[in-house]
């Protein structure tokens, strides 16, 4: 086998990871947006989401076993491991909505769903740029703008300014730690976002 045909098979499958790792995470976001709207109960999407973090943990431990073995990587190992990991705090962090949605019992609903719709669509462009990153590095920019180019903050600075407007109560608090938990999700797919960024202009270079 040629070396252009290794270096395609590695890319394969670093990519195949990392998107394992997305699936995982936009089925935790399904889960969420389920819990809030009413669609399914708390305690089984606690248990769904217990089952779905253990496949996206799967997929980054195989990335990192790969990672430690392989000579060739279809970006820079300095910004693969952050996006695997960034990934990974994504769907951590929609695991501590879920629970902590279920403990604080707050009544879910808009605009919970509306933020989370945004996570979905930033995750699934973001997938999209990952698929693009072995046969078409340079468009992988493009796609990781269009990810970055999500609702999440737009849609949760209203939120707060909503929850917090009028008489300030712990029904509100709770709201707004919940809010804040969303946001934090936010952050993190960005930096998942800039880590593949950087790693694609290094390759087009």
């Amino acid at each position: 086998m040629s070396s252009a045909a290794n270096c395609q098979g590695a890319d394969d499958e670093f990519v195949s990871r990392i998107i394992g790792q997305l699936d995982a995470t936009v089925q935790g976001a399904i889960i969420a947006r389920d819990a809030v709207s009413g669609r399914l109960p708390r305690d089984e999407a606690r248990r769904q989401m217990i089952d779905v973090e253990h496949q996206g943990d799967e997929a980054r431990a195989q990335l990192v076993s790969r990672l430690s073995r392989s000579l060739m990587t279809p970006i820079d190992r300095e910004d693969l491991f952050p996006l695997s990991r960034s990934v990974d705090d994504v769907l951590d962090n929609l695991r501590d909505f879920v629970r902590e949605l279920d403990l604080l019992q707050v009544h879910g609903g808009e605009p919970f769903v509306g933020i989370l719709d945004a996570v979905i669509e930033g995750v699934q462009a973001f997938g999209a740029a990952v698929g693009d990153l072995g046969d078409n590095p340079e468009r992988v920019s493009r796609g990781t703008l269009a990810a970055k180019k999500n609702k999440i903050r737009e849609r949760y600075q209203l939120a707060v300014a909503t929850v917090l407007d009028g008489e300030v109560t712990m029904d509100k608090l709770k709201r707004r730690e919940l809010l804040r938990r969303l946001d934090v999700v936010g952050l993190r797919l960005g930096e998942a976002a800039d880590a593949l960024a950087d790693g694609a202009m290094k390759r087009s270079h």
